[in-house]
């Protein structure tokens, strides 16, 4: 089992920056890959980024050049630091790990852009 605990969400104008950490706890040997995906109201969640055991990593086109995925192993722990936070990025933000077989998911951080 494991466990992913979210953080760093909250309220930021357009334009600016938020950086959101996951940490995981449990059998974090048996991790993989993890991530960050996201839901807006009323629509399916998606990829936002993604990081390998490695440190390969992917984007949605949505955010590339903007948003940055970043992992710390030694500390189980995930980051995804977002720049030039626009409009339509407001979402429930949810932390994503993988393990052979299964994945797991943290209970999710809301991101609010104001104009």
């Amino acid at each position: 089992q494991v466990q992913l605990v979210e953080s760093g969400g909250g309220l930021v104008q357009a334009g600016g920056s938020l950086r959101l950490s996951c940490v995981a706890s449990g059998s974090t040997f048996s991790i993989d890959a993890m991530g960050w995906f996201r839901q807006a109201p009323g629509k399916q969640r998606v990829l936002v980024a993604h990081i390998s055991s490695g440190g390969s990593t992917n984007y949605a086109d949505s955010v590339k050049d903007r948003f940055t995925i970043s992992r710390d192993n030694a500390k189980n722990t995930v980051y995804l630091q977002m720049n030039s936070l626009k409009l339509e990025d407001p979402a429930i933000y949810y932390c994503w790990s993988s393990v052979p077989g299964r994945n797991y998911w943290g209970q999710g951080t809301q991101v609010t852009v104001s104009s």
